[in-house]
């Protein structure tokens, strides 16, 4: 574990990966049906997907300039600052 009590299998690029798919379900559904059952499940599920991720890019390396600001751009940023992230934990 460490200090965030994490086990260090986890992996914060997960959180980016679900936050780009959630979001691109979101506009594959605007561009298509545009079912409001599938927007009032994937909404919520990308809200928190995306706050999770800025916290976690801030949290992981303490607020790191270069870092959190990419995670503030939904989509592939955070893949880029989750995987930043994790890259600088590994040292």
């Amino acid at each position: 574990m460490n200090q965030l009590g994490l086990e260090s299998a986890s992996h914060p690029a997960d959180l980016g990966t679900v936050e780009l798919v959630t979001l691109l379900l979101m506009l594959a559904n605007l561009a298509t049906v545009h079912r409001p059952e599938v927007s009032h499940v994937l909404g919520p599920v990308h809200g928190l997907a995306y706050s999770i991720t800025i916290i976690a890019a801030v949290l992981v390396i303490g607020g790191g300039h270069r870092v959190w600001p990419l995670a503030l751009i939904p989509g592939p940023s955070s893949l880029i600052s989750c995987r930043f992230g994790s890259e600088c934990l590994s040292g």
